[in-house]
């Protein structure tokens, strides 16, 4: 529970939200990541937290053995201990949180998301302002890494606020407009999106939409 006046980071809650309906949902339930329910959510958060040299097989084939070892490993703990490993920072997280919002707010909250939305039916999320604002700012900081797969020249726009973000250089760029949490889950390569329009030259929006840019 939070303390009076305090207010918890991005982070922080989205790691105890995503643990909550976690445990509510069950170890079976579907995800946005094609192929995983929540079980497999649940060890790959835990392996690239407490074994990053093995997580690296997410994106480096010569260790994808040994990553899914290592999530097969954590999976046959039990699904609520496998939670409740998470639940818990590690030790240098805890102690460095600027490193866990750095290491982990995106991460979590497309997570939770992913969560949230492998189920047949689900609304958006009403996030504060100031997280919107933050997830804003670090996307934009990001947009270099966000943004490289990105097949055409793009700009993304905050529908509440008109701010934009240009996603890739070039000329008649197609505009992307939502709100910041769908964009996000958007430039993650995410399929399950609420109220994001497109402008711009037909062909290329077809190959935005059409694109995978799972990061």
């Amino acid at each position: 529970m939070t303390a009076p006046g305090t207010q918890d980071s991005l982070a922080k809650r989205e790691r105890r939200e995503l643990c909550d309906l976690a445990l509510t949902l069950g170890p079976d339930a579907p995800t946005l990541c094609e192929g995983w329910t929540a079980a497999d959510l649940m060890a790959h958060l835990v392996v690239r937290e407490h074994k990053p040299v093995a997580s690296m097989g997410n994106v480096v084939e010569r260790f994808a053995g040994l990553n899914e070892k290592a999530m097969a490993k954590e999976k046959a703990r039990g699904f609520e201990v496998l939670v409740e490993r998470y639940r818990t920072p590690a030790l240098f997280l805890r102690a460095v949180p600027p490193v866990d919002e750095a290491m982990n707010g995106f991460e979590l909250l497309v997570h939770h998301e992913d969560l949230r939305r492998g189920a047949s039916s689900w609304e958006p999320r009403e996030l504060d302002p100031a997280e919107l604002d933050l997830l804003w700012s670090k996307l934009g900081k990001g947009m270099r890494f966000f943004g490289r797969r990105v097949p055409v020249p793009a700009v993304i726009q905050r529908s509440d606020t008109g701010d934009t973000a240009v996603a890739k250089k070039g000329e008649d760029p197609v505009t992307v407009s939502g709100p910041v949490v769908e964009l996000v889950l958007f430039l993650f390569g995410r399929s399950a999106l609420s109220g994001l329009t497109f402008d711009g030259p037909a062909a290329a929006v077809e190959e935005l939409r059409s694109a995978n840019l799972g990061v």
